[in-house]
């Protein structure tokens, strides 16, 4: 599932009010319906070398209503929420920030381009959709950004189109966009590291370019079955 809900490491994220009573009504909600998957293991967008602070503060949060979470946003908005629903004991922690630094921009920055109007003219249309999003509840947000067209979208924006981003003969644009490719590779990685048997249902929850790499690797992985979370955001 993907939502970023306060502050994030990436470019792309939503602003988000995780106090607001009606927000936490209407996300609290969210969770209910997706605690139905189910899951007994959680995995949230956090480093795993923080991953003893992340369940103790899970642990906190279970015993008391009244624990102020140490991971605030969409972990402890959903993921502690769905944990608690579904009686989950077991959350960890999957993102990688040891990748070089990423430059989204470049395509502002470079100059004497070979194609300087494919990716500007794309992001304009994703700029313009998400304005039109905005309109619409948190609920329908989700929706969107889990279906194929969202998911393509996140990839796009955040990678492919830098592609088009280069000088004669040169690589500039594809060689950022590896090192955001790195990046999601290491996730997955980290995925790949979770003790898990195979009847265990796992959750996760990430910004949501990373949600559409770890979809495409999990569907084509030999061990994972990818659950189609629209069933669960009716």
């Amino acid at each position: 599932v993907t939502f970023h809900r306060k502050s994030t490491p990436d470019a792309s994220k939503v602003e988000f009010d995780q106090y607001d009573k009606k927000n936490k009504v209407e996300t609290y909600e969210i969770a209910k319906k997706l605690a139905k998957f189910k899951p007994t293991v959680i995995l949230v967008e956090v480093v795993p070398n923080k991953n003893e602070v992340l369940q103790n503060d899970y642990q906190n949060f279970l015993k008391s209503k009244d624990y102020k979470t140490k991971f605030g946003g969409e972990i402890a908005l959903i993921a502690y929420e769905i944990g608690k629903i579904a009686g989950v004991k077991k959350i960890y922690g999957i993102d990688e920030q040891e990748t070089a630094a990423y430059n989204y921009n470049i395509g502002n920055e470079l100059k004497n381009q070979v194609d300087s109007l494919t990716s500007k003219y794309y992001l304009k249309s994703v700029i313009a959709k998400f304005k039109e999003l905005e309109k619409k509840s948190t609920l329908e947000k989700l929706k969107f950004y889990n279906t194929r067209e969202g998911l393509d979208i996140f990839f796009n924006a955040n990678a492919d189109i830098l592609t088009y981003n280069s000088t004669q003969g040169n690589f500039e644009g594809a060689d950022e966009a590896s090192k955001f490719y790195r990046r999601n590779l290491r996730i997955f990685s980290n995925i790949n590291q979770i003790p898990l048997t195979k009847n265990d249902r796992v959750f996760i929850i990430m910004g949501a370019s990373h949600t559409a790499f770890i979809n495409d690797f999990m569907k084509r992985s030999p061990k994972y079955e990818l659950m189609d979370v629209s069933k669960y955001l009716k």
